[in-house]
């Protein structure tokens, strides 16, 4: 084809080609090298489209064809060069047939065009050619691929709460709010200790009832069983623990709590500045440390099974402290129940072991440790029930850890209905909320700022905005910082007010009142449960420098006995209208107790009270032979279970499991006996 009429031609298929593709959007764009020097040429032969004919064109067609015949087939450039052609042809075709019939007629819906054209942008269209369509490069090679950037789709990612909220929606502190109806309050049990009122405890006694003569035995021989398998090819052999060096051990530990050292070796050394005659009186240091690397809460086989499970489903990261971790949480729930307004909160343990379920959280006095969620009551801080964070679940049947936690450790069944649950902004999302308002719970929270699409506004401090959504009230308070709550039970503003030591304009300090919505008083007052907790027990940790991850937890535990059992000590006295001992004084007694250099005062035992309400055996299912689960205790089959603890247990005359649950100081006397 000669150059002339091949330039010609380019231009007349660029022509139509923008025609074509003027208004398409797409996200691929090309490069040309010489695109400058082609834009011109294009531009001069615009022109040329209009004056070419359909004879012109079916011309150029034969030429090309015989030219193509006689080309290498690989020639893809010069097949798609015909294919426009014969485009631009059509074009041509259909603008003549528009014209012949638009004498005849003036309605289009009689012909409609078959290829319509499109109105021509003024400069170069944003529209780039594919690479087969384009000859406006000099060659293939100067192309780009099909494979161009992509335009990133601008999707807002789905937020629990509203994506935006408008102004319109906010209220404002005068307009009134209705407020919703209060929770009944119907608790299980009777709130408070769960014990006879009417005897007078010691501390040793509180503290059996967590740590009592059946978990000893656990401990004991789980620990036994670890020293002699460690001590196998000594020739030394192994000397077992009694029952009473366990009390001296656990006496020694929460000794340590209060009288600190750097090292566990300083309590027995004879010098004067370190001159402690007490440690030495109860146990020489060889025996404690003795104690302490044989200290195991599971049965070394199990652990040697569960090892072989590794890296499959069936792998219990927790089996080390199963035996303790489940009695513990049971004792928690069994010898107390919460009042009316509880808190959700986390807890650290400290430890920087090399494990996998040490967590990190930036915000909290510590730092580095495992993760436990705790359910606390706020009035006292009693540590009613917990779990230890395992890590991420299988996300299709999870709901988020923020969820779960709550939902898990929030049992109505053990609970009641009523309650009051106060939670901070890591839980609240309004599908929570909503779900434990089936379950009859009221909640209150605080709420992050992105999560309900808020955008600060400039506003006076004490301003408050308020709007509901169905039965969630969203409030917001300006202090030093935005504060937004979301509840299920309070109302919008009630007329109170807080103090505030302000700086006025002239530099002077002085109090002023400022309004503040009920959910913000009632969340200072009660969500610190969790922390009262935290603070009772880390005025006298227990907890010191280990190697062994599980060791951790066992020192743990015995914090939370303790503290669970001086709160017992305090709700009890305060029933009695008798003051109540210092946290201090209390693990003093425990301590001369427990070692046994002191008197043991109060009756021989306390249990549980119970009511119509608590404790009782039911079948599973309607059929006492249907349905059967695995006793917890004995792990035969069984058809009973608890109401309260909600566990399978064996109740014929043979295995009678459900009382040595419940009583297992009074069932082990009787066997005994």
């Amino acid at each position: 084809m000669d150059p002339c009429n091949k330039e010609k031609v380019d231009s007349v298929m660029d022509g139509s080609e923008e025609c074509e593709n003027s208004d398409e959007e797409q996200d691929n764009t090309i490069e040309w090298d010489d695109l400058s020097d082609k834009e011109s040429v294009a531009s001069s032969m615009d022109s040329a489209v209009d004056e070419m004919s359909i004879d012109d064109l079916e011309t150029l067609l034969d030429e090309d064809r015989a030219h193509l015949g006689h080309a290498h087939t690989g020639h893809t450039i010069e097949r798609s060069f015909i294919d426009s052609l014969y485009k631009l042809k059509n074009v041509k075709e259909a603008a003549s047939s528009k014209t012949k019939f638009s004498d005849v007629s003036d309605d289009g819906d009689w012909y409609p065009e078959t290829t319509p054209r499109k109105k021509k942008r003024s400069g170069l269209s944003s529209v780039s050619p594919s690479p087969a369509k384009s000859c406006r490069s000099g060659s293939p090679a100067s192309v780009q691929s099909g494979k161009g950037k992509t335009r990133r789709s601008s999707v807002s990612r789905s937020l629990p709460f509203s994506l935006s909220i408008s102004e319109q929606k906010w209220k404002s502190a005068d307009e009134p709010d209705i407020e919703p109806a209060q929770p009944v309050f119907k608790p299980r049990q009777t709130p408070g200790p769960r014990l006879v009122s009417s005897g007078s405890c010691s501390p040793l006694q509180y503290f059996e009832l967590f740590f009592s003569k059946s978990v000893l035995r656990t401990i004991l021989t789980n620990s036994n069983a670890y020293g002699a398998m460690r001590q196998e090819g000594a020739k030394k052999p192994w000397e077992d623990i009694t029952a009473k060096d366990l009390k001296s051990f656990l006496a020694l530990v929460i000794y340590m709590g209060l009288l600190k050292c750097f090292k566990l070796t300083d309590y027995w050394r004879k010098s004067h500045i370190y001159n402690l005659p007490y440690p030495s009186q109860i146990m020489s240091s060889r025996k404690f440390l003795t104690i302490s690397k044989a200290l195991h809460l599971s049965d070394p086989k199990v652990d040697a099974e569960n090892d072989k499970k590794k890296g499959t489903p069936e792998y219990d990261r927790l089996c080390k402290i199963k035996p303790l971790y489940q009695d513990i949480r049971d004792a928690c729930r069994a010898s107390f129940h919460p009042f009316q307004n509880i808190s959700i909160d986390e807890r650290m343990v400290a430890s920087k072991a090399r494990n996998g379920l040490k967590q990190y959280m930036k915000n909290k006095p510590t730092k580095w440790g495992y993760k436990l969620f705790v359910l606390a009551d706020s009035l006292c801080g009693y540590t009613w029930d917990f779990f230890i964070y395992e890590g991420k679940a299988n996300l299709d049947e999870s709901k988020g850890i923020s969820y779960d936690s709550v939902m898990i450790l929030a049992n109505e069944r053990l609970l009641g209905s009523g309650y009051k649950l106060f939670v901070d902004n890591f839980y609240t999302s309004p599908k929570l909320f909503r779900d434990l308002l089936q379950k009859k719970i009221w909640a209150c929270g605080t709420v992050r700022a992105n999560r309900i699409g808020h955008s600060k506004t400039q506003a006076p401090r004490g301003n408050i905005r308020w709007f509901r959504e169905d039965d969630l009230l969203f409030v917001e308070w300006k202090d030093r910082r935005d504060v937004l709550m979301c509840s299920t039970f309070h109302k919008a503003f009630k007329g109170d007010s807080i103090k505030r030591n302000v700086r006025g304009a002239d530099g002077v300090w002085a109090i002023q009142d400022f309004p503040v919505p009920a959910a913000v008083l009632d969340y200072n007052k009660h969500m610190g449960g969790v922390d009262l907790s935290d603070a009772l027990i880390g005025y006298y940790t227990v907890l010191h420098k280990t190697k062994k991850w599980y060791r951790s937890f066992f020192f743990h535990f015995v914090d939370i006995a303790v503290v669970n059992a001086f709160i017992l000590h305090q709700q009890m006295a305060k029933m009695k209208n008798q003051k109540p001992l210092t946290q201090k004084a209390f693990r003093e007694a425990l301590v001369t107790e427990l070692a046994g250099t002191g008197p043991a005062t109060g009756p021989a035992y306390i249990r549980p009270t119970l009511n119509h309400y608590s404790h009782l055996p039911k079948y599973i299912s309607g059929d006492s032979s249907i349905g059967r689960r695995k006793c917890k205790l004995c792990r035969f089959k069984t058809p009973v279970m608890c109401v309260t603890c909600d566990v399978p247990l064996c109740f014929v005359p043979k295995r009678d499991c459900f009382t040595s649950w419940h009583y297992p100081d009074i069932s082990s006397e009787d066997g005994e006996e």
